[in-house]
């Protein structure tokens, strides 16, 4: 049947996969009413739910969870996208199914949505800007490989090549390379060249979009490691910076804080959770090492990690990913306010 009773109290539990989605139908006392399947696809979905009187439906985030909840939304329902990091009651069963997790929503959905620690999807302009920062990622990851490739390749034949920057690679290298290795060389430096050249357009595309849809990335790059890059993947990352009640939030949202395991007297010291966006994360790490490196300049962050970063290695990760942390907190500020960046706050006040 297509059509359940009307009420809000009704809850449908819906498993996405890549080619068939799994649902499941809860009434009003917890009794499952409906469980079928339906091929995920717009259409399919369209077809199934239209004529269904409006209800709550929970899914997990995926794949195909932007545009099923925007359809479902569309059509009047009750939507709600959980956190798979909050929902290991489904990841951690031992009779894992797409029957039983579609089941599995639904009752957490019916009980407290709260428990889903449900995500909101940003919009479709944002989402398709967001992939071009994907799509560099994929191509610089790319690059990474053929050049780790050529690198290790020359060594059999007693060579070494020259150490460069990645974006000079295929022409610093093409002389060095033994003259039997050319033939089979030769197409993956072209690669490279072709590579370099595609990542220089996404640079510049990623540099114009800042510019000229989202201006508030200009305030962000005030801070020093912080460029076009890094300012429009934390914009469009975030998507709404009034979500956080304080900028402190940020921190934990991007898993940049330890782990917690309390119990009783114990309080182990573990490591940061890694919850949340982990390219943005990479991408604020990139930023504190500029911050902490040689040609990082003279600011609070700076002074606040070099003394935490002297005692061995383990400390020096440490006051980066500190350093990271207190930069997301830094940005979020920063785009909440407007204000102009002041890189060290205690000699202005002296001042």
């Amino acid at each position: 049947m297509n059509s359940y009773p009307a009420g809000p109290t009704w809850t449908v539990g819906i498993d996405l996969s890549d080619r068939y989605t799994s649902f499941c139908v809860l009434d009003d006392q917890g009794e499952v009413q409906e469980e079928g399947k339906v091929r995920t696809t717009p259409e399919a979905f369209s077809r199934r739910f239209a004529g269904t009187e409006p209800c709550r439906m929970v899914m997990e985030v995926g794949t195909h969870s932007p545009w099923a909840s925007k359809l479902l939304s569309g059509q009047g329902h009750e939507v709600f996208v959980a956190n798979p990091w909050k929902v290991k009651l489904i990841s951690a069963s031992i009779t894992k199914t797409d029957r039983s997790d579609a089941e599995t929503l639904a009752r957490l959905g019916r009980t407290d949505p709260r428990l889903l620690s449900p995500v909101v999807h940003r919009s479709v302009q944002a989402h398709a800007d967001l992939e071009v920062i994907n799509a560099r990622k994929a191509l610089v990851g790319a690059r990474s490989l053929l050049i780790n490739h050529v690198r290790g390749a020359v060594k059999p034949f007693g060579a070494r090549l020259p150490t460069c920057d990645a974006h000079v690679f295929h022409k610093k290298v093409a002389d060095a390379i033994p003259p039997d290795l050319k033939p089979a060389i030769d197409p993956v430096l072209s690669a490279i060249a072709t590579l370099t050249e595609r990542i220089s357009t996404a640079d510049a595309r990623i540099e114009a979009l800042g510019r000229e849809r989202y201006p508030e990335t200009t305030v962000l790059r005030q801070v020093p490691g912080v460029g076009p890059l890094i300012s429009l993947a934390f914009v469009l990352t975030i998507d709404d910076p009034h979500r956080f009640k304080v900028s402190r939030q940020v921190g934990p949202y991007l898993g940049l804080v330890p782990k917690q395991r309390e119990s009783g007297q114990r309080s182990p010291e573990l490591r940061i959770s890694k919850a949340g966006n982990k390219y943005l994360r990479e991408l604020l790490v990139n930023g504190a090492h500029y911050i902490l490196g040689f040609r990082g300049p003279d600011t609070d962050l700076r002074r606040w990690g070099l003394p935490r970063a002297g005692a061995g290695k383990a400390a020096k990760k440490r006051a980066i990913v500190g350093v990271a942390r207190k930069l997301a907190v830094l940005l979020h500020r920063l785009w909440v306010t407007g204000e102009v960046y002041v890189p060290v706050r205690s000699e202005v006040a002296a001042a």
